[in-house]
């Protein structure tokens, strides 16, 4: 069977090389130059655990190719972004429509059609068929439509794509089984089937839940501070209850997904006030932290802050939507100095990233955002005399306190009252 997957990202990509992996040949199709450039020469654009290993075999079998146009295929499976117009608040379907607009005039009798892109309830129905319809073509009747919204964390992308249990929303019954079939290929999780809109929602719903469930750790740590709690231990003995499972409190939320996901919701109806208060409170993080930080050094003229990891989580490249950049920009704005760690981002838009040292000498606060592996390492003994004042903020609780403490830091962590 021949697959045309069209955007080569995060998500388009492992899809493409697992199905190709599985015996299906699959052109892969992106509108970035540098992107199909990279790929092509067997390089993954990003860092993703074992995709690079799995590019080289999808590249040796004969199964995988790169290219720029669409071409005729069996099944059109489009993986673009559905970003956030943060002025509105509502999807920017701009690349799912050019991505719909692409593969209408290859459609043939018979061909499936797969949207895995995260959108808004009611986008395969109302932009998805009347595109595909241009084609001449009638869904259900001439052509199947399904929505499979991708189940996968950056960082573990292949593992979850295989074992994760994915939904399959399907235009009709044959849709949603001929979806059924194609990722049974690959998936080793349950594979449950229910219609179009249905699958929409369930996509948003999972995300939506994560952020209100963040929001309130985020309150939880709040109240902690102010009542002298370690909301990290309270949490931990909280989640002991079988029917508690309180997440992490942190510096807000980041990503494609959690920060993106629920405005998709909100867009659509007038009954969301507890989504849209949790995305209030998970987008003032950044403002809570800058405020702990400015505590700290309320007497330091012409103060440093040296950032700790600027992706939106830890042990990844990928800083979309990463709660570092407002904290950043904030700071700037109150007049502090930034300077920026990263031991995993290497490009982070027209900010520079240093190397460890250069990064904490002479600040005054080093402030961690994404709980990166590595911050673990640094022995603070070695890079405390290159600091001015000895502070740092730790909003994921991510270190070794005693240790830093002992090496003569003032150690501030998020949600810990009692510190």
């Amino acid at each position: 069977m021949k697959i045309c997957v069209l955007g080569l990202g995060y998500i388009g990509l492992p899809s493409a090389l697992l199905l190709a992996t599985n015996g299906h040949s699959v052109v892969g199709v992106d509108i970035n130059d540098e992107i199909i450039e990279t790929i092509s020469n067997g390089i993954v654009p990003f860092n993703e655990l074992m995709l690079s290993e799995l590019l080289k075999r999808a590249m040796e079998s004969g199964n995988f190719a790169v290219k720029k146009e669409v071409e005729d295929a069996d099944v059109f499976l489009i993986a673009v972004p559905t970003p956030l117009d943060k002025e509105m608040k509502v999807a920017e379907l701009r690349h799912v429509r050019l991505a719909t607009e692409a593969v209408y005039p290859h459609l043939k009798k018979n061909n499936l059609v797969i949207l895995e892109s995260t959108v808004p309830l009611g986008t395969c129905e109302k932009l998805l068929v009347p595109i595909l319809e241009k084609s001449g073509l009638k869904v259900c009747e001439d052509f199947y439509l399904a929505h499979c919204p991708e189940r996968a964390m950056p960082g573990d992308t292949l593992h979850e794509m295989i074992n994760n249990d994915r939904v399959i929303g399907g235009m009709d019954v044959e849709s949603a089984e001929l979806a059924k079939s194609l990722y049974s290929c690959f998936v080793r999780g349950g594979i449950y089937l229910m219609d179009i809109k249905t699958a929409e929602f369930v996509k948003l719903m999972e995300n939506t839940f994560r952020d209100v469930n963040i929001a309130l750790a985020n309150e939880f740590a709040q109240i902690a501070e102010e009542s002298g709690i370690n909301v990290w231990n309270a949490i931990e003995l909280a989640n002991k209850h079988p029917r508690v499972n309180i997440l992490k409190p942190g510096p807000g939320v980041g990503g494609h997904c959690i920060a993106i996901d629920p405005w998709f919701l909100t867009e659509n109806s007038t009954r969301c006030r507890m989504i849209s208060l949790s995305r209030e409170i998970n987008n003032s993080m950044p403002n809570y932290v800058l405020q702990t930080v400015k505590r700290l050094l309320e007497d330091v003229k012409e103060p440093v802050i040296t950032v700790f990891g600027v992706a939106y989580k830890g042990d990844v490249d990928d800083t979309r939507e990463t709660p570092a950049l407002k904290f950043i920009k904030l700071a700037k704005n109150e007049g502090y100095k930034v300077k920026i760690y990263d031991p995993v981002v290497k490009v982070f838009g027209d900010k520079k990233i240093l190397e460890l040292d250069d990064a904490i000498r002479d600040s005054d606060c080093i402030t961690l955002i994404a709980e990166h592996t590595k911050f673990k390492e640094i022995d603070p003994g070695k890079i405390i005399e290159k600091m001015r004042n000895k502070n740092i903020v730790d909003t994921k609780n991510l270190l070794d306190h005693k240790k830093w403490k002992e090496a003569g830091f003032s150690v501030k962590v998020l949600g810990d009252g009692a510190c």
